[in-house]
């Protein structure tokens, strides 16, 4: 029979990544979804099935990680082989804005899912595995390389909960004798990346500047330096997680860091740009503790897990702009169309 999955944060970069290489591999998936007066499942619409056939493999489930009694039917529902958390308030600079819900999402909303997974195992008797998604993040201020052994010293709301998660998934598999995996994922990115994210948005940026829609970015620390790779490597890192014979924690990295002064040189001149001519400094997106430096050592992903990256840093920034270049021109022409149009 086929294995089944459930993905919290179905719809975010990392969950659509996750949805088609578990589908791939012949895997039912559960999808943890948030309820929105729009469509927001932009990132998984080219794999979603009617939910009037039968037969179907991707299966959606309104559910948020605030409400217990929502995550319990949906656990009890989608009886998963394995569980994925990746949902979360992800975004650092609005956990400064938003620290009360960053805490209950990511925080709390780990020790809500993690009871769920408890009380089914106790009750079923099943044998679930569980990943939950940390982030490089909780080592903040950490003197680089940063491994499982690192002490975390977190710089943010979002890194203090991810902290907490991290540690409630440690606590949940001594006590109970679950197999619980943190993954502590290094920066990944990809062209599904969120806009408002600094990757995605100097991509996007170079590709409305060379299109004629945007003269200038703003931006606030050059630079920080992070360990950049992609998302979809890194999905499949957290599948070999749940598939290796013990569960524990492992920092997943490609072991090279870049400042954010590197990414928009590379994606600028890969562009024709000169980017000192677009590229303007806010200090609004300063952030009030920053983090300066991180670079992830993976050895024990590698020789545990036969885990490696396969997308440099380079391969990534140009993925990024080919695919925002289109996005760019597609926008245009958009517009242009719809100017010609009020023009009749």
């Amino acid at each position: 029979m086929s294995k089944s999955a459930l993905i919290t944060g179905i719809t975010g970069q990392d969950g659509s990544y996750l949805s088609e290489l578990l589908l791939a591999k012949g895997y039912i998936v559960h999808g943890l979804l948030r309820r929105s007066s729009s469509f927001n499942t932009s990132r998984i619409n080219h794999i979603y099935e009617d939910p009037h056939e039968s037969g179907r493999r991707l299966i959606l489930h309104y559910g948020d990680l605030t409400d217990s009694t929502g995550l319990r039917r949906v656990v009890e529902s989608a009886r998963p082989d394995e569980i994925y958390n990746l949902g979360a308030q992800s975004h650092v600079k609005v956990s400064f804005e938003n620290p009360e819900y960053t805490a209950d999402a990511d925080g709390m909303g780990t020790l809500r899912l993690l009871d769920c997974l408890r009380d089914h195992v106790e009750h079923t008797g099943r044998h679930v595995r569980f990943y939950q998604a940390g982030s490089s993040e909780m080592f903040g201020a950490a003197k680089p390389p940063q491994s499982e052994t690192t002490p975390f010293y977190p710089r943010s709301p979002y890194a203090v909960s991810k902290v907490a998660a991290h540690w409630y998934a440690v606590n949940y598999r001594e006590a109970y004798n679950l197999f619980i995996t943190n993954g502590i994922l290094f920066n990944h990115e990809s062209p599904r990346r969120g806009e408002t994210f600094v990757t995605r948005k100097i991509t996007r940026a170079v590709g409305r500047i060379k299109a004629g829609l945007q003269q200038f970015l703003y931006l606030g620390n050059l630079d920080a330096r992070r360990d950049w790779g992609f998302a979809a490597d890194y999905v499949e890192a957290m599948w070999k997680m749940l598939q290796h014979s013990e569960p524990g924690d492992f920092v997943v990295a490609t072991g090279e860091s870049y400042s954010v002064r590197d990414f928009v040189e590379e994606a600028f001149s890969y562009a024709d740009l000169d980017w000192e001519r677009y590229v303007r400094i806010d200090p609004s997106y300063f952030r009030p503790t920053e983090v300066d430096y991180l670079c992830g050592d993976a050895t024990k992903a590698r020789e545990a897990l036969g885990w490696k990256p396969s997308t440099s840093f380079r391969e990534l920034v140009r993925m990024m702009i080919d695919a925002d270049l289109r996005f760019a021109q597609e926008e245009r022409l958009v517009r242009e169309n719809k100017y010609a149009g009020a023009a009749k």
